[in-house]
């Protein structure tokens, strides 16, 4: 795989190392047990794989090469690079502004755009209508296109189902930048609609069997679906493709529901399967996959508490979270510096959106196991500032560089 130019202030010599070493002996990717960093009093346990994934680094390295070669122009950032708020900083302090919110809501009037400045599209994409909206003041949006490849494939595989006949349902977060793009991009070609979750899923297939009045879909599936869109006609042939960063086993319950649902209600042989519902195989990105295998063979270790580190609106790190929350206390964090001590710290609850305080979150035993977990678009350095945090509290029995030492 490519080898990207980023900031060396992202990388860690300790992570580097232990990738490096678990890549080499697990070429073909079969070995999700986690690796043990033992310290003495406390045992860190790192998932096999996290951090910055090839879109990430593809990001960063277009958008930091883009400052570098345009001195003096102006540069905007579409909306955040990616989801991680110590890179968006970093970019920021570099002179980058943002035109929107993560929502989608204007900071820069278009209106102050010229044809001279430099507008980068993050990673999870944009609209056709954005493109079009920049292009037209004279801004070639291809030539600083950050878009993760991984979703342009979620693209391209919703332009063949549609060359086919059938409509997009796309499993997603439809507020989600990224989602927001795909719904953009499948519109284009067919008729689309986006459900969040497998209760949404379980009311549109309510629609598909006439269970519910057509009419109510226009009210309950309000600005997720595309113009023109007719129940009637075009929830009879459907296919589904997703947010890459949605948990993989929920997209492939919502597409195994969808598909039963085509089954029973037109009767269709297992020959015939394919005349309601398109084969859309996992549209997930590789790193989604592997990040999330990687933390269900965390969880087989024997822990006290998990931490997963990374931007709190980061999707794919939320859903870290969510496996981690099944098994065991876990403190979703950002940086090092929400643990505030031995005893204290502050951590996002992603289902409430709130920060909260917690007290004495580390047992008073030894050895204290601790499983720890990133986000694909969280550095390794700010991992490795948080394991040398929490072993700041304990009386170890080596040092960080000696256990880099013992990997490299």
């Amino acid at each position: 795989m490519k080898k990207f130019n980023v900031p060396n202030i992202y990388r860690s010599g300790l992570i580097s190392a232990i990738k490096s070493k678990r890549k080499l002996a697990d070429k073909l990717k079969k070995d999700f047990t986690p690796t043990l960093l033992d310290f003495g009093p406390v045992q860190i346990f790192l998932a096999r794989h996290f951090g910055f994934c090839y879109g990430v680094e593809n990001a960063i390295e277009i958008a930091f090469r883009t400052i570098d070669e345009n001195p003096g122009k102006r540069i905007f950032l579409l909306s955040e690079m990616i989801h991680n708020p110590q890179v968006n900083a970093d970019l920021v302090k570099r002179g980058v502004r943002f035109l929107q919110d993560t929502k989608g809501n204007p900071l820069v009037d278009y209106s102050e755009l010229t044809a001279d400045d430099v507008v980068i599209i993050p990673a999870f994409g944009t609209t056709l209508s954005i493109e079009a909206k920049l292009n037209a003041i004279g801004i070639t949006t291809e030539k600083y296109n950050t878009t993760c490849p991984f979703v342009e494939k979620v693209w391209n595989r919703s332009e063949q189902i549609a060359q086919k006949g059938y409509s997009i349902v796309v499993h997603g977060k439809p507020s989600h930048e990224e989602t927001r793009a795909t719904f953009s991009h499948s519109a284009a070609n067919t008729h689309t609609v986006v459900v969040n979750d497998m209760q949404e899923t379980i009311e549109l297939s309510k629609y598909i069997t006439g269970e519910k009045p057509a009419a109510d879909f226009y009210t309950e599936f309000k600005g997720r679906y595309s113009e023109g869109f007719s129940v009637e006609r075009d929830l009879q042939r459907i296919g589904v493709v997703n947010q890459t960063t949605m948990l993989a086993s929920d997209t492939q319950a919502i597409s195994d529901y969808l598909k039963e649902v085509m089954i029973n209600h037109y009767k269709l042989t297992p020959d015939h399967i394919d005349e309601r519902f398109a084969d859309t195989r996992d549209t997930l990105c590789y790193a989604t996959n592997d990040n999330q295998t990687a933390v269900q063979g965390l969880l087989e270790t024997e822990a006290d508490l998990a931490m997963v580190v990374g931007g709190y609106n980061s999707s794919n790190t939320s859903h870290l979270v969510e496996l981690c929350e099944e098994r065991l206390p876990t403190f979703y964090i950002d940086s090092p510096d929400k643990i505030l001590s031995e005893t204290e710290i502050l951590h996002h609850n992603f289902h409430t959106k709130q920060e909260l305080h917690t007290v004495n979150y580390l047992p008073s035993k030894e050895p204290v196991r601790i499983l720890i977990t990133s986000g694909a678009s969280c550095p390794d350095a700010v991992v490795e500032a948080v394991i040398r945090k929490l072993i700041s509290f304990y009386n170890v029995n080596k040092t960080v560089e000696e256990i880099e030492n013992t990997i490299s």
